[in-house]
């Protein structure tokens, strides 16, 4: 009992993001990077979620996300992204694609594991967005939080859950809408704060 206990505990602390880091300076960069969920489909430019985010942090956040990029794809991508941007933060929200395209669970893994190491490598904190797969029943895929684990991560794996789960937040089938960005980008920034990695 105990032990399922603790597991409850850690896993609650890991979808929270409660790992705490040290606070980045005000002019250092933050890059929102992923597929159309980061690109902001099915809403305004404005009222994508990076744009949205910006808003709430009153700082800069660079949106580099391309509609339709896999894990593969972006692993391939993001070294340019990083000599270009040079980030502090990078918010890493990849892999609903690999899933739209049954692409192995294992080479999802992989190719997430070489994009955060490429960044951690680089000093680069990771905030993981967890994603989920496509279902009758909408969950996080369950590597995420290990990932984000294993990492030592900054992590928020239940808000695409919760948007995607609910037709009012979504503009089809795979997108949300602006209030569903809106909601993202909260979440996103209530862990920054959390995780003491942006100061209030």
């Amino acid at each position: 009992m105990r032990c399922g206990a603790f597991f409850l505990v850690v896993l609650f602390v890991i979808s929270c993001g409660s790992v705490k880091k040290a606070a980045i300076s005000d002019d250092e960069v933050i890059v929102a990077f992923g597929d159309s969920i980061t690109y902001g489909v099915g809403a305004t430019k404005n009222n994508s979620y990076p744009s949205i985010l910006s808003k709430l942090l009153g700082r800069e956040v660079i949106a580099c996300g391309v509609s339709g990029e896999t894990t593969k794809q972006g692993l391939r991508r993001l070294p340019q992204v990083l000599k270009k941007y040079s980030p502090k933060i990078l918010l890493l929200c990849l892999g609903g694609n690999d899933f739209l395209r049954r692409h192995s669970k294992e080479s999802t893994i992989a190719n997430l594991e070489a994009m955060i190491k490429l960044a951690q490598q680089q000093n680069i904190e990771v905030v993981l967005i967890g994603v989920p797969r496509p279902s009758v029943i909408i969950s996080t895929a369950a590597f995420y939080p290990q990932l984000a684990t294993k990492y030592s991560l900054v992590y928020e794996g239940n808000i695409l859950q919760k948007v995607l789960a609910k037709k009012s937040f979504k503009s089809d089938l795979i997108h949300p809408n602006a209030e569903g960005y809106a909601l993202i980008a909260q979440s996103i920034a209530d862990v920054l704060y959390s995780s003491g990695l942006i100061e209030q």
